[in-house]
């Protein structure tokens, strides 16, 4: 199962209103470098929503090329429409992703059976694994215990990213999922409770940051030291915070320019963070010495 342990939700950066690649590719050979073990691309992190066609293509492409195999590259595909879904399966498919990570389809407020029929059409459609993406706060839909369960009969379905917070979720699905799957947690505050609870590792906002120190609390919680994990889990605490003291991804955005890793740019509707949150983010770094 390649989509375990530690994997960032990659940002996209920004240059004057453009993509700028020469950072994503100094991106993804610092995350090879820091211990990530694969990363999720043009996903909500990387403000997919905004991404033209062409633009997603670039990126994925740049990522694919700089990995060159390292890690895997998973790549976002959500879209409320399933003929689009396709195609942006399609479109990852051609620039050698390893994965790709789909949500339910937000705004149409599909029942759970026109769900099961929309990543259906998907499996159908797609020569990639993929993972559910389980965002009710962003989507309103919620992926059902029932529906998680019966979705991972499909062959392409190989695991899920699981955002809601409830931790009883997983028990209850793994209880009801028997062939390999992973288990990945989408929340950075309750991914320690995740992984007791049966997780693989997290997809992840912080660890765009801090790549190593993620990368060491989820290696330490999915082999079984808790004690590790937990005074790893307890530093990054007010981090996590912070970074969504504002809707994400501003506050990671702000805090990755700090440390020149990119720029604090985003596309409308999404703007920086505020001074306030500057300033909580700010103390957040302070406290684990990065500034």
């Amino acid at each position: 199962m390649p989509f375990t342990g530690s994997i960032p939700a990659l940002v996209t950066p920004f240059h004057e209103g453009q993509v700028d690649l020469a950072a994503i590719a100094g991106l993804v050979e610092w995350h090879i470098a820091e211990g990530s073990d694969a990363l999720a691309v043009c996903a909500t992190t990387g403000e997919s929503p905004t991404l033209s066609l062409a633009e997603r293509r670039d990126i994925l492409v740049t990522a694919v090329k700089v990995a060159r195999g390292r890690l895997p590259i998973i790549a976002g595909a959500n879209s409320n429409s399933t003929r689009d879904a396709i195609a942006l399966v399609a479109q990852a498919r051609e620039a050698g992703v390893d994965g790709v990570l789909h949500a339910t389809g937000f705004y149409n407020k599909p029942t759970q059976a026109q769900l099961i029929g929309h990543f259906a059409a998907l499996d159908q459609a797609c020569e990639l694994p993929v993972l559910l993406y389980n965002i009710p706060s962003r989507t309103g839909i919620e992926l059902s215990v029932d529906t998680v369960a019966t979705l991972s009969a499909l062959p392409s379905v190989v695991g899920i990213k699981d955002t809601t917070g409830q931790l009883s979720r997983l028990s209850l699905e793994r209880q009801r999922i028997t062939k390999p799957f992973a288990f990945l947690s989408g929340d950075d505050s309750s991914a320690l409770g995740y992984i007791a609870h049966g997780g693989q590792g997290s997809i992840s906002v912080t660890a765009n940051l801090v790549p190593r120190r993620y990368a060491q609390f989820i290696h330490a919680a999915t082999r079984g030291d808790f004690a590790t994990a937990r005074t790893l889990h307890d530093a990054l605490c007010s981090l996590h915070a912070a970074l969504f003291v504002e809707p994400s991804p501003g506050g990671i955005k702000y805090a990755m320019s700090r440390l020149g890793l990119c720029r604090n740019e985003l596309r409308l509707p999404m703007t920086p963070v505020t001074e306030a949150a500057c300033e909580v983010i700010d103390t957040a770094m302070q406290r684990l010495g990065l500034m």
